[in-house]
């Protein structure tokens, strides 16, 4: 441990807290936030939890506003019946206190640990702490006991992940705009392809007309992470394959995806196009695609079960001979979440989660069949709508067309 004298840390502190600036406006009212953490206060009540630490960007943003860039630093949020108090890195300044419906407190990085120390001052000797346990690490969890001198840590995260997943009318609103804002990415990038042109031009144009109206319709945001995957011929195999800078021929099977983030919060369009008509086998498989697809649309209402609807759509893609070249769970949750932080996994469409659908879930449908390169019909085929499930069955807030009958562009 690195020996500190008095004058070190009089001159440079180990933390403290600053405010420069005035709140700044958060994607939600303070009440929205107020409601989020009554939800989680009264979850660590009724498990006797003083203090909880979180420490994942996606609960950090969900409960206090602040959506944080680690950059190699460890970042926290300690929520207590009276308090939320994010502790953010000297890096960063004010703007974690700005960004943010609570308290701040700033740790500096001239002395190892000092995050743990600025932790420390915050729980006021608690003896039992939550902490989201599939997010802190085996090394911060060891410091955790020894800065903390604690073992008693439940696991806050299913109790914090159950209360995201349900979506509130002001998040409802949120969402429906970054449907809408997809559907405008996937206009400009279906209007960017042609023959020769690559795969990453055609993903700007769709990421330029996301951010260009996200920074019209949210001027007080932060502009962040909105991105595009735009992938053509044997790049289509992977629902997650980046752009690269293949230039599209004549033939191609090419999946369109387009993701606004407003605030942390992710919504996403992915359809199947060709340039030019589809050969026939090529066909066949997009046809039996558009189906499940259309089925599973069906299916998204409020008593349906995560795997019930799962196994109705197996034995569609059974008795179409296809199964096996299913490439992934049906669907998944939406809120706050980003391909490299967040996830609602007890709301994913998979043969392994008996979640029930409940009003005000919000879930994707998105089929994926891949059929590999030495097969007729080679490639990924994928459509993806969003749905908000509601007293009477599902609302589907995805609007841009799917299918032979309207993703063939002329070569």
């Amino acid at each position: 441990m690195t020996q500190v004298s008095i004058s070190d840390t009089a001159v440079r502190p180990q933390f403290f807290s600053r405010q420069d600036g005035g709140k700044a406006p958060l994607p939600f009212p303070a009440g929205e936030y107020d409601r989020r953490l009554a939800a989680l206060r009264a979850a660590m009540a009724a498990r006797d939890i003083p203090a909880v630490l979180l420490t994942s960007m996606h609960n950090i943003a969900y409960f206090s506003g602040f959506l944080y860039c680690s950059f190699g630093r460890p970042y926290g949020c300690v929520v207590t019946q009276e308090r939320c108090t994010t502790v953010s890195a000297n890096i960063d300044g004010s703007q974690p206190w700005r960004r943010s419906v609570g308290d701040n407190v700033i740790y500096t990085d001239w002395e190892r640990d000092n995050f743990w120390r600025a932790v420390r001052t915050l729980l006021h000797g608690a003896r039992r702490i939550g902490i989201e346990a599939d997010h802190l690490t085996l090394s911060q969890a060891g410091k955790l006991a020894d800065f903390l001198d604690i073992t008693d840590t439940p696991d806050i995260a299913s109790d914090a992940m159950a209360i995201r997943m349900r979506k509130s009318d002001a998040e409802v609103v949120l969402i429906r705009e970054g449907a809408r804002i997809a559907d405008l990415g996937g206009a400009a990038i279906r209007d960017a392809i042609r023959p020769g042109a690559r795969e990453i031009d055609v993903a700007m144009a769709g990421r330029d007309a996301m951010e260009t109206e996200i920074a019209r319709c949210f001027p007080d945001s932060e502009m962040r992470d909105s991105w595009v995957w735009f992938q053509s011929g044997l790049n289509t195999d992977g629902a997650h394959n980046p752009v690269t800078m293949r230039a599209l021929q004549p033939g191609d099977i090419l999946s369109l995806n387009t993701f606004p983030m407003i605030s942390g919060y992710y919504t996403a369009l992915e359809r199947t196009l060709f340039l030019g008509e589809p050969d026939p086998a090529s066909l066949k498989i997009w046809q039996a695609n558009v189906a499940i697809h259309e089925l599973g649309l069906s299916l998204i209402r409020p008593g349906a079960t995560c795997s019930g609807i799962t196994a109705e759509l197996n034995r569609a893609l059974a008795e179409m001979g296809l199964l096996q070249y299913r490439s992934f769970g049906y669907g998944h949750s939406f809120g706050v979440l980003s391909h490299y932080y967040g996830r609602e996994a007890g709301l994913e469409l998979r043969e392994d989660i008996d979640t029930v659908l409940e009003p005000g879930m919000v879930v994707s449908m998105e089929p994926m069949l891949w059929i590999p390169r030495d097969q007729p019909g080679a490639g990924g085929y994928r459509e993806h709508d969003i749905l908000i499930v509601t007293e009477g069955g599902a609302e589907n807030i995805t609007h841009f067309p799917y299918g032979p009958s309207k993703n063939v562009i002329a070569a």
